[in-house]
């Protein structure tokens, strides 16, 4: 077969060939946009300098150092994250990503803002997981005003001065979780709801749309007050296995926060006649939350998918880095997936 020309590259990219000879000679004067058309079309065609347009593309792509504060090193939800953020980060077409991924396992607020402080001070922009409190809100305004944007992750923040939210649509998941349980419980009960701090936004207003649908649709079932585990499973285990060992009528379980392994534990020990009238719901898919997938005992998970979510995230810092004016909050919710013990 003949091999490809420059001539055929340039009709099935739609470009002329002049703009192909000057992709291909290092011009920076191409639009990244059109690079990767022509880069695409290179692909399709075989052509033999896809090689050469690959490293010329690298060679004049963008490049941004973007920092991310996660939480507590030692749950692996956080690693995952940690994990799809890199990967993400590679595999970028148009622009060359250094991430650098930081983990606070004290999360007092004073460590939160000096570590998010130290983060920002060396990168273009940073994105963070943490509970709203005023001395983070503060360190968002400080690094704003030094030109580091600032972009919440997972769990949103009151400081008006931040520059975007990725993440779930909090309202429809805690009234999601509702439903779930509502609809496979069938007996009139209590259902006992956990959270891990109650300065985390995405958990609290979860929990009030959860709050708001049982009010409305599920008046045979009572909800507890709420229960604090300040993300510690072995909290977590505690307070659910007092709580299951002092009540019969305990027919539902809501976790929006963390500790889901103290609690599989709790529900191990208890008989399998008395779990199996359990409906647990619980966010994000780690390693536990497989597990109890998989025996049963949890009904549903509400879960970020970490590809799209990382992949949103990342090209939020990077609008935020790259806007020329100031510009509104950005808002981006990815919708959340719903896993059961029956698509895990």
């Amino acid at each position: 077969m003949k091999r490809p020309t420059i001539s055929d590259l340039a009709k099935e990219a739609g470009v002329s060939v002049s703009t192909v000879n000057r992709l291909m000679s290092g011009s920076n004067t191409v639009r990244s946009t059109t690079a990767q058309r022509i880069q695409n079309a290179a692909e399709n065609i075989g052509f033999y300098g896809l090689g050469t347009i690959e490293d010329q593309i690298k060679q004049s792509a963008p490049t941004y150092r973007l920092g991310f504060l996660m939480q507590q090193s030692t749950r692996e939800i956080y690693q995952m994250m940690a994990r799809e953020i890199r990967n993400c980060c590679l595999q970028r077409p148009l622009d060359v990503v250094q991430p650098v991924v930081d983990f606070v396992d004290l999360l007092t607020p004073e460590n939160i803002a000096g570590r998010l402080q130290a983060l920002g001070e060396n990168c273009d922009a940073v994105a963070v997981i943490a509970a709203d409190h005023p001395q983070i809100g503060n360190t968002i305004r400080n690094l704003k005003n030094e030109g580091t944007p600032v972009i919440s992750y997972i769990t949103d923040q009151s400081a008006p001065e931040r520059a975007g939210y990725v993440g779930a649509d909090n309202w429809k998941l805690g009234r999601t979780a509702a439903w779930l349980i509502a609809q496979t419980t069938h007996r009139p009960g209590r259902v006992a709801v956990f959270f891990g701090h109650s300065r985390y936004q995405c958990q609290d207003i979860a929990e009030a749309s959860f709050r708001s649908y049982m009010r409305e649709h599920a008046p045979n079932l009572t909800v507890d007050e709420s229960r604090a585990t300040h993300e510690d499973s072995q909290n977590a285990y505690e307070m659910v296995r007092e709580l299951l060992q002092t009540s019969d009528d305990i027919v539902g379980l809501l976790i929006v926060g963390g500790g889901i392994s103290g609690v599989l534990r709790a529900l191990r020990e208890t008989p399998l006649e008395r779990r199996r009238d359990i409906k647990l719901v619980c966010r994000d898919l780690g390693p536990e939350t497989r597990k109890g997938l998989s025996e049963g005992l949890i009904t549903a998970a509400l879960c970020h998918p970490l590809g799209p979510t990382s992949d949103a995230l990342i090209q939020t810092m990077i609008e935020a880095v790259s806007a020329k004016e100031p510009r509104p909050t950005t808002q981006h919710t990815v919708p959340f997936e719903i896993v059961t013990p029956e698509n895990i």
